[in-house]
């Protein structure tokens, strides 16, 4: 049997609870919180781009009705 010392050191707990008694699903919901805050923070998006709206103008064109019409009426 190959005993290495490394292989065998126990791993440090990620939190520990030093008062009070959580659930479960507490300590999961917890660790949940604690590991997102240690991943990298994902880039913002680019703000979108008003070249639609400024060739719309341009041309002089109204802003076209349906979904997301509000949305692309922000210059």
């Amino acid at each position: 049997m190959n005993q290495d010392p490394v292989a065998e050191a126990p791993e440090a707990p990620l939190l520990s609870v030093v008062k009070g008694n959580p659930t479960p699903e507490e300590l999961a919901a917890l660790a949940a919180v604690v590991a997102s805050l240690s991943a990298p923070a994902v880039p913002m998006p680019e703000k979108p781009s008003v070249r639609h709206w400024v060739r719309r103008q341009r041309l002089g064109l109204d802003p076209t009705p349906g979904p997301g019409a509000w949305r692309r009426s922000k210059g």
